[in-house]
């Protein structure tokens, strides 16, 4: 969506990331959302093999004076990164020019250009497919599957309730085995709980969110969500953390659509928000004006510009 709404910004033109055009190619700005990634690989070799690329990657951009415009999403660091991984992330941190941060309580280093862009709804993109009708007594899990994403205390909260008409859909792809099992062995011979370990279509998705009646992600810590905006962008209430982030949101997009917990997930937690969302359906559709992504757009434009001026640099189209 980013790249769509770049693209159609007068004097941008927007390259996809790949080795041959980072190592070889002609741009003015970099712009990373997960550093990380660059590094990462099926193997230890192709691990490894990414991670000099990368050093060699920062080297250009350091030499040729490109800039790094960094969008920063999580408050600490994936787990299990290596030294060189940790290493290459230091770099990415010294040489970044300008970041952007998606709520206004992500902290930045002291004295560093930092820019409030927030995140962008999924209304448009998610338009182009059908729109099936709401279950009702549906919950719903979806996305990637990941250890801190707690998917393991919604099954267990759930399998307490014995309201009428209950059901519990998790849908997304496990980032290991042992998460898989353990999912499997919570459900138990609960019939009311269907899983789909596997990867999502963005279609299949779509259809999971709304076809709940209510959308759960019971994130050990939530700092920024992207299912959270997906879930309300298909106008389907949510159940998430509560935390200054959230109850802003909550603020944002109007009554009854965002629904909070504190702590570890419970069983009430979820009857609660069950029946807020049947007796006190929302009257209107979230409010996410302020996440359109023609505002968003041309907030990166100006992010870039600020980048290439504070490393001195100019380009034709760009005021100094």
């Amino acid at each position: 969506m980013l790249a769509e709404t770049l693209r159609a910004q007068p004097d941008v033109e927007v390259q996809n990331f790949t080795w041959k055009t980072a190592l070889t190619g002609t741009f003015d700005v970099y712009h990373v959302h997960w550093p990380e990634n660059l590094g990462s690989g099926s193997s230890p070799l192709k691990s490894l093999a990414r991670q000099l690329l990368t050093l060699a990657f920062l080297a250009r951009l350091k030499a040729k004076r490109i800039p790094i415009v960094r969008t920063v999403h999580n408050l600490e660091r994936p787990s299990g990164l290596g030294r060189l991984q940790h290493r290459i992330l230091d770099i990415f941190e010294n040489q970044t020019a300008v970041r952007i941060r998606l709520n206004r309580h992500t902290p930045c280093p002291p004295g560093s250009a930092v820019r409030l862009i927030p995140h962008g709804h999924y209304i448009d993109w998610f338009s182009r497919f059908p729109a099936p009708q709401t279950v009702p007594g549906r919950i719903a899990f979806t996305g990637l599957v990941r250890r801190y994403k707690g998917v393991e205390s919604l099954i267990t909260a759930f399998r307490a309730l014995r309201g009428p008409g209950l059901s519990l859909h998790v849908a997304g792809n496990p980032s290991s085995e042992s998460i898989s099992g353990e999912i499997r062995r919570l459900c138990g011979d609960d019939q009311r709980i269907h899983l789909s370990l596997e990867f999502q279509s963005e279609e299949d998705f779509a259809r999971e969110i709304r076809e709940a009646q209510l959308v759960v992600l019971p994130y050990k810590l939530m700092h920024n969500s992207g299912g959270t905006l997906a879930a309300l962008s298909l106008q389907r209430p949510v159940l998430i953390p509560d935390n200054e982030i959230n109850r802003e949101l909550a603020r944002e997009v109007g009554p009854g659509w965002v629904h909070l917990f504190s702590g570890e997930l419970t069983a009430e937690d979820l009857q609660r928000a069950v029946d807020a969302v049947e007796q006190n359906p929302p009257a209107q559709a979230p409010d996410l004006s302020s996440r359109g992504w023609e505002h968003t757009g041309r907030a990166h434009v100006r992010a870039y510009e600020q980048a290439l001026h504070r490393i001195g640099a100019s380009i034709p189209g760009v005021p100094a």
